[in-house]
């Protein structure tokens, strides 16, 4: 497979989940987990069998500033055990060997993305299998660091939008952007509040406005009736510390609970259609 026949595919893969999803009248659910935090293999693989639509594999960081104490635990926890980009990738190579059809995001900060390059990294995220790349990081203004590479290699670059992105720097938000629009619904980290549901509405209405991109809640969902409710007005729901904790939890029985809470939630939105 060319380089230019790969990217197709790994465009076609992130696409084609929020198409199946919109034809079967529901929010995609988008769910992440911390790459060496517990059996990350096995963990993947209990998100899929759950009904996860699209999978975000969290890079851990030293720093990481968006993140709540679920998944900064969760991120020390892995690099305790000594998890390396090398680990990372291959986590992901074997994702992609057993799940050839799943939209994989690679979520981080730009340290260990831009450690050995920006297109050094581009490429071994294509070559790993990734769909996709979200660098929290990295501001719009200075996408010059990332975006190119990423562009190049034919991998999605996943913006975030938060409360505070006002009318004005949207446009800047969204341009260069791809795959989906991360919603950020709280002015905050993850994983300790709810935004309020109007809040949310209004938001993905303005955010829909400004883009034809997908538009994807995250940030403090926990519950199958958070998720319905936003599946009712997003895209996309995005879902990752309350999974962090279940990890944390069970340790090697995580998987089974995995499992099921990420079926609960794939419920509750199928609950949605029509």
């Amino acid at each position: 497979m060319t380089p230019v026949e790969g990217a197709a595919a790994q465009l076609d893969r992130l696409a084609a989940a929020f198409a199946n999803a919109r034809a079967e009248g529901r929010a995609a659910l988008v769910t992440f987990v911390t790459a060496g935090d517990g059996d990350t293999a096995a963990n993947l693989d209990a998100l899929v069998a759950g009904g996860a639509d699209i999978v975000e594999l969290g890079m851990p960081f030293t720093d990481p500033m968006a993140d709540g104490p679920a998944i900064q635990a969760a991120n020390l926890r892995s690099l305790a055990r000594g998890t390396t980009t090398a680990d990372i990738l291959a986590i992901a190579t074997g994702f992609r060997q057993r799940h050839p059809n799943v939209p994989l995001i690679l979520m981080g900060y730009a340290n260990p993305m831009l450690r050995r390059g920006a297109e050094w990294f581009a490429g071994a995220a294509r070559d790993a299998g990734a769909d996709g790349v979200i660098c929290v990081d990295i501001p719009p203004e200075e996408d010059g660091a990332l975006g190119p590479a990423l562009r190049e290699t034919g991998l999605h670059l996943v913006r975030l939008a938060t409360p505070t992105t006002d009318t004005a720097r949207l446009p800047r938000v969204v341009d260069g952007a791809s795959g989906f629009l991360y919603y950020v619904s709280v002015a905050g980290i993850t994983g300790l509040q709810q935004a309020a549901q109007d809040s949310i509405e209004a938001a993905v209405a303005r955010l829909k406005s400004a883009t034809d991109l997908p538009i994807a809640v995250g940030f403090g969902v926990r519950t199958p009736d958070q998720a319905a409710a936003i599946g009712r007005v997003a895209d996309g729901v995005v879902v990752g510390s309350a999974i962090v904790e279940i990890i944390a939890k069970h340790s090697v029985d995580a998987p089974a609970a995995v499992t099921e809470y990420v079926a609960g939630l794939a419920r509750a939105l199928r609950a949605e259609e029509g």
